[in-house]
């Protein structure tokens, strides 16, 4: 997975957003594109915890830093190291820093 992170809620410019496509386009065309998506800031974010029925609900998100996850791409691949290629893509493409982590399994 691959969390792309962001110091603002603006959106990808034009340019930004053709990089992103192409990126896209390629991880389709190479078959290792699972699911990718933008998120709503951290403003409409909610931390629920209902361990035990605890029914516990705040508003906003766990984290209070100036970067957020904006997006992420959800992707497949053989190998580590394709998957870190590929992050790197990924941070060049969207113009932002991104976080490369694993799925278990």
């Amino acid at each position: 997975m691959i969390f792309v992170i962001d110091d603002s809620n603006g959106t990808a410019n034009p340019g930004e957003m053709s990089a992103i496509d192409a990126f896209n386009d390629k991880l389709k065309a190479n078959g290792q594109w699972i699911f990718a998506w933008g998120l709503h800031g951290p403003e409409a974010a909610m931390v629920i915890d209902n361990r035990g029925g605890a029914d516990i609900s705040s508003e906003g998100s766990l984290f209070n830093g100036e970067e957020n996850f904006s997006g992420f791409w959800l992707i497949e691949t053989t190998d580590k190291e394709t998957a870190q290629k590929l992050a790197f893509e990924a941070s060049k493409a969207c113009n932002r820093k991104v976080e490369f982590r694993p799925l278990h399994g």
